[in-house]
């Protein structure tokens, strides 16, 4: 039974429906396991069942947990804060983006490559605690980049190319001896063209 929800609350990542590119990714992790003896025939065919049958990206992440590791899952599900320590962590790929995303960086570097995620709402904050560590955002032709937060001897670097409509990432929280990188993907020489003669 679906449980309607009042105005303005945010829909639990889990809930989120389910697109046919998300069942045809999660077909395809299942058909290498299929190949490769991780699952047998009856396995393979009641999970390829049940894939067509998801609705929410919650019923689709559960049928592949193990066959994979969590950084190569084919969406990913998770809404807790990203967090590093003298290192790098990455999330890409199939992933769902709060509407709140906590994010910790002490002398380390977080890297989030929003090309393929799913955005939670069209405008998505970044709760951000950053000492002596870097933040890296590529984002999507069409997405801006708000850094809003408190900063102190840190820098900015924001190469996006925003549509007046368009989704925003907003960079808030407090950055200290930090930076901030975003870039949208570099255009091929057939879109740059295009974008000329639309001028």
């Amino acid at each position: 039974m679906d449980i309607p929800r009042r105005p303005g609350q945010a829909t639990r990542v889990s809930d989120l429906r389910a697109s046919d590119a998300d069942r045809e990714r999660v077909a395809a992790v299942l058909g290498e396991a299929l190949a490769d003896g991780r699952l047998t025939l009856e396995e393979h065919a009641d999970r390829t069942a049940r894939v067509y049958a998801a609705r929410t990206l919650g019923e689709l992440t559960g049928l592949t947990l193990d066959l994979s590791p969590e950084e190569a899952q084919p969406i990913l599900v998770d809404d807790r804060p990203v967090t590093v320590f003298f290192g790098r962590v990455r999330r890409d790929g199939r992933w769902v983006v709060p509407v709140k995303l906590p994010l910790l960086a002490l002398f380390g570097t977080v890297e989030l490559d929003l090309r393929e995620a799913v955005l939670q709402r069209r405008h998505i904050v970044l709760d951000s605690m950053v000492l002596a560590g870097r933040v890296r955002l590529l984002v999507p032709e069409g997405v801006r980049v708000d850094v809003t937060g408190r900063t102190v001897l840190s820098t900015r670097e924001l190469r996006t190319r925003p549509a007046a409509e368009g989704p925003t990432i907003e960079v808030a929280g407090t950055l200290v001896f930090g930076s901030v990188k975003a870039r949208a993907p570099k255009r091929t020489l057939r879109q740059r063209v295009k974008g000329r003669l639309r001028r």
